[in-house]
């Protein structure tokens, strides 16, 4: 088994540490992760400027670049070997519903799963942070499995962890993503050199989080797994939209 592990949070946060830690004995472990932080960099990949690979004293490898870039050039440039499954995390902090779209986490098992692998990114629903061990142990068990019955095909997963200790989960629930209320507005400030600027707001709270949902899986204490698709197509709007431009 060779596992690639990335996350948009650094190749130095103490989640991509926890999960190479969760995951050692399964198989062989490669670490290609961004050079800084990289939260929210969506899909993204860097077609401006050439991409530096490095190793760090821990033996991780990591890019001047997006997590998309990060697995885009191990497996189709980096890597002799081809790894069986891409892991992405562990996230500090939640990436459920809206997130997704956002997130550098899933970006990275996107990139992942467009290029054929099974993959799955998986976060800790807390910036608080306190249990990554809950969230490795979570990951270790959904490679476990791929590895005991593989699913026959590209699959992407998106896993979400409550930050509690492993004994006190309520088990794992396969959910689809909920949907957030409209960011808080933009936080407008002065610089010390009296220039206007802003801050992105925070993320609205959850608008649709109805039972199957994985802000209700979350909310009671489940792991919360939800199969992602990139097709963005608005099927029930095909009709309608060719109806209009003719």
């Amino acid at each position: 088994m060779h596992i690639l592990l990335s996350n948009d949070d650094g190749y130095f946060a103490p989640g991509l540490a926890a999960l190479a830690e969760a995951l050692t004995g399964l198989g062989e472990i490669t670490v290609v992760a961004p050079e800084q932080n990289r939260s929210a960099a969506s899909n993204s990949l860097t077609l401006d400027r050439p991409l530096f690979l490095r190793r760090a004293d821990s033996g991780f490898c990591f890019v001047n670049g997006t997590p998309a870039d990060c697995v885009h050039l191990a497996v189709a440039g980096m890597l002799d070997r081809l790894p069986d499954i891409v892991v992405s995390g562990i996230n500090h902090g939640a990436n459920m519903g809206d997130d997704t779209i956002y997130s550098g986490t899933v970006a990275a098992a996107t990139e992942g799963y467009l290029l054929g692998l099974p993959s799955i990114a998986i976060s800790l629903t807390s910036f608080a942070g306190r249990h990554y061990a809950t969230a490795g142990q979570v990951a270790r068990e959904l490679v476990e499995r791929f590895i005991r019955d593989p699913i026959r095909q590209p699959v992407l997963l998106n896993v979400n962890v409550p930050d509690i200790p492993y004994a006190e989960l309520q088990g794992m629930e396969v959910t689809r993503l909920g949907r957030r209320h409209k960011a808080e507005p933009v936080v407008r400030m002065t610089s010390p050199r009296n220039e206007t600027v802003f801050w992105i707001g925070a993320a609205g709270g959850a608008a649709d989080a109805a039972p199957g949902t994985d802000f209700n899986a979350i909310e009671r204490g489940c792991v919360s797994v939800t199969p992602l698709q990139i097709d963005l197509t608005h099927t029930a709007q095909l009709g309608a939209v060719r109806d209009w431009m003719k």
